[in-house]
């Protein structure tokens, strides 16, 4: 998200090859305050610079462009970086399909009706306004953590109806997903009670947050690969490779000297 919106509006991005449906889109969606469009781009390679480097909340994608098309740059934004919404705007409805299993926001036809837009962005707001709760929830847990947590010695982990004790040294990496936080080792997997920002502050020797869902230990990764702008993929005993987020991977290079 960009930062120097206001809290409660949203940010946009306009991905179109043809500077006229730019230019319609940008007058359009200038009578709704509640989004204001950051940048613009013209195919998409640039489109993927654009998402990297502003942090949209929305993506107003054509399909067919120079390059990549629309739906290979969705498919090309890292998996570390929030995805923001995509709205495809475009003059076929053949594509409307594959669309909806890309999981996108919406699929507006050219030219863009007020109403269908207005719809939009009001189903948008709501999704937006929901994420920065979640979000917020997430650090004020995390801060909770960072004060009160104890070391953590032993891990309690579950595996259908028994509970082990399990050594942090033994754990390659917890991993957050559909509620559940899971604690791996080399040959099994654990259901923990705990979450994520409990386990980074009291097993702060050797663990990292390498992305908002994953905690890694480091004594236990094989391999530090160099990935998509500036950052890493960490290589696992297990053949798991996790992608280190990008503002991660500056604090990885202060934990380990030389990358």
């Amino acid at each position: 998200m960009n930062h120097s919106a206001a809290p409660s509006e949203m940010t946009g991005l306009i991905v179109d090859d043809e500077a006229a449906a730019r230019s319609r889109l940008t007058r359009m969606l200038s009578k709704h305050p509640e989004v204001s469009v950051v940048g613009e781009a013209s195919d998409g390679l640039q489109a993927l610079e654009s998402i990297e480097k502003l942090r949209p909340d929305l993506v107003f994608l054509d399909i067919q462009m120079p390059g990549l098309d629309g739906f290979q740059v969705i498919r090309s934004i890292p998996p570390e970086m929030p995805h923001p919404l995509i709205v495809f705007v475009t003059g076929f409805d053949r594509h409307a399909l594959e669309a909806f299993e890309a999981n996108a926001l919406a699929y507006l036809l050219k030219p863009v009706e007020k109403e269908q837009l207005a719809m939009v962005l009001e189903r948008a707001a709501k999704l937006c306004a929901f994420e920065r709760l979640r979000s917020e929830e997430e650090r004020l847990v995390a801060e909770v953590a960072r004060t009160r947590a104890p070391a953590l010695e032993q891990i309690v982990g579950c595996k259908r109806d028994r509970f082990v004790l399990l050594n942090p040294d033994e754990i390659l990496y917890f991993s957050a997903e559909g509620g559940l936080v899971r604690a791996k080792t080399a040959g099994e997997s654990y259901v923990v009670n705990y979450q994520l920002a409990e386990l980074e502050s009291a097993l702060v020797q050797g663990f990292f947050r390498a992305r908002r869902s994953t905690l890694v230990n480091l004594r236990r990764v094989k391999e530090i690969r160099p990935f998509f702008k500036s950052s890493f993929v960490l290589a696992m005993p297990d053949a798991a490779e996790i992608t280190v987020s990008a503002r991660q991977a500056k604090l990885l290079r202060l934990r380990i000297p030389g990358l």
